[in-house]
């Protein structure tokens, strides 16, 4: 009976040491460039954008061409965010030995 009040001492730890990371989660901050840093995208833990920035000089460009740079933005940042959280996930679960743990996303 005793290795499964572990057990269950273990799982305890985890969910809390799993809230602390989604609170940390949430206030990380990812940004994103493209076009030479002419446009830049910040996303928060939770993946929303709470930032654009656009230069005065990708103001002068086509439309098609500021759309290419916004995406290509985001999704740099998006990048940078996932390997943010994967980090912070790995942190709260590395001593609990659950290799490759997944954040629920």
């Amino acid at each position: 009976m005793t290795d499964f009040t572990k057990i269950l001492d273990k799982a305890k730890e985890l969910e809390l040491k799993m809230k602390e990371s989604h609170e940390k989660i949430k206030s990380i901050q990812a940004e994103g460039v493209s076009g030479s840093n002419s446009v830049k995208v910040i996303l928060n833990g939770e993946n929303e954008m709470i930032k654009i920035d656009l230069s005065d000089q990708v103001m002068k460009e086509d439309k098609v061409v500021i759309e290419d740079l916004i995406v290509a933005a985001h999704n740099s940042a998006k990048s940078k965010l996932k390997s943010k959280t994967s980090e912070e996930i790995s942190k709260s679960t590395s001593e609990f030995g659950i290799p490759g743990f997944k954040w629920p996303l």
